[in-house]
């Protein structure tokens, strides 16, 4: 089941990475990101991070991030739903 987070970011990925709706929609908990997806790397991080606190609405602090965040679509969806509900 979809939740409006999930809608959202994959909406983000969409659009800060340049991919297809068809692509991203197919993404599951398991779908690797950084060092799989070569549209995302080291230089578009920093903009996909402030897309989710834009249209997010919470602000991610520089200590939170590391590489297990951006490992997979599971745990980048975990962090972004644990930021929404201040968790």
């Amino acid at each position: 089941m979809s939740t409006k987070t999930d809608r959202e970011l994959r909406r983000i990925l969409a659009d800060v990475l340049g991919l297809k709706a068809e692509q991203v929609a197919a993404f599951d908990a398991d779908t690797g990101l950084f060092g799989h997806l070569p549209e995302l790397d080291s230089m578009s991080v920093a903009g996909l991070l402030t897309e989710m606190e834009d249209r997010l609405g919470f602000i991610i602090d520089d200590d939170e991030i590391d590489g297990e965040l951006l490992e997979t679509y599971g745990s980048l969806l975990a962090f972004a739903e644990a930021k929404r509900t201040g968790e």
